[in-house]
């Protein structure tokens, strides 16, 4: 059992900067790469990066990759996304999964997820 627990959303300012968290815990945590997806209202769900946990390999969707990292911290057992310029596009619900196959849009299989934490940006 793996639990996760998103942080850091709000409401910011467009072109302004914000780091999300998630923190996993559970005795198979590490075992899993993590992913983040976000949906917007009235949108479907959209991968947008990933991290595999031992490698430290990352994957971004080529929309955001020049604006968001995504990075992990093993000894926290937390994996952080690093927005930075922010778009009003931007505002949606972000979520943090396991993610089977980082490299594939769907992970090929999430089998984890958090609750989700709201970012909202202002034009």
């Amino acid at each position: 059992q793996v639990q996760l627990v998103e942080s850091g959303g709000g409401l910011v300012q467009a072109g302004d900067s914000l780091r999300l968290f998630c923190a996993a815990s559970g005795r198979s945590a590490s075992r899993f790469a993590i992913a983040w997806f976000r949906q917007a209202p009235g949108k479907g769900r959209e991968y947008v990066a990933a991290i595999d946990w031992s490698a430290g390999k990352t994957y971004v969707v080529d929309s955001v990759k020049d604006r968001f990292t995504v990075s992990r911290d093993n000894a926290k057992n937390t994996v952080y996304l690093q927005m930075n310029s922010l778009k009003p596009e931007d505002t949606a619900l972000y979520y943090c999964a396991t993610c089977r196959v980082p490299y594939e849009k769907d992970c090929m299989g999430t089998d984890y997820w958090g609750q989700g934490t709201q970012l909202t940006v202002s034009s």
